[in-house]
């Protein structure tokens, strides 16, 4: 992920991947994956960007324009437009301080397989999102493997450089919303 830089070359715009498809992350008693097309009926949800998931901070709005989503062969990618009430957080992610990212939803479809007989141990896949909440860079990530970083100020001089151009210089990244993860294991539960 990356920034924009405002008119003082100071970046602004937050860009990255919110979640992936198909990496397999541990959620403690079993583990999970997004599926290829997982978000495609969500992306023109009302959805929120929020720091650490938390709706006090609302940092962009795909409603307002703020927030721009977009599926790639990758994953689920964000664009947030910062507000200036922001600058300690682009702060956080400029020294890496914060460079990580999750999101919070539903799941309309998912499956289960177990990967291993003698523990028991289960795989889920989550195969179609329900509705997307939010979107957030986030201090503690379910999935430790996630990125988030300030956008490159080379390619941001143009802003007609092709998205195709940006996504080659991004990290792999690997979500979950620790919300959802709470959700999951209380289902589990029951």
């Amino acid at each position: 992920a990356e920034f924009r830089a405002d008119s003082e070359g100071e970046s602004m715009t937050l860009r990255g991947h919110a979640a992936t498809f198909g990496d397999v992350y541990d959620l403690g008693p079993f583990d999970e994956r997004f599926a290829a097309g997982a978000f495609d009926d969500v992306l023109t949800d009302d959805v929120r960007a929020l720091w650490n998931h938390d709706a006090n901070t609302v940092l962009g709005r795909t409603k307002s324009g703020t927030l721009r989503l977009s599926v790639d062969e990758r994953g689920l990618m964000t664009e947030i437009d910062l507000p200036e009430s922001a600058m300690a957080l682009r702060e956080a992610i400029a020294r890496g301080d914060v460079d990580q990212m999750s999101h919070g939803f539903t799941v309309e479809k998912d499956t289960w397989e177990t990967t291993d007989k003698e523990t028991g141990r289960e795989l889920r896949t989550i195969e179609k999102v329900g509705t997307l909440y939010d979107v957030s860079p986030v201090t503690f990530p379910a999935n430790p493997n996630t990125d988030v970083a300030l956008r490159s100020l080379g390619l941001a001089k143009d802003d007609r450089t092709p998205v195709e151009e940006v996504l080659e210089t991004e990290d792999e990244s690997n979500t979950l919303s620790l919300v959802e993860a709470k959700r999951l294991l209380d289902l589990k539960k029951d």
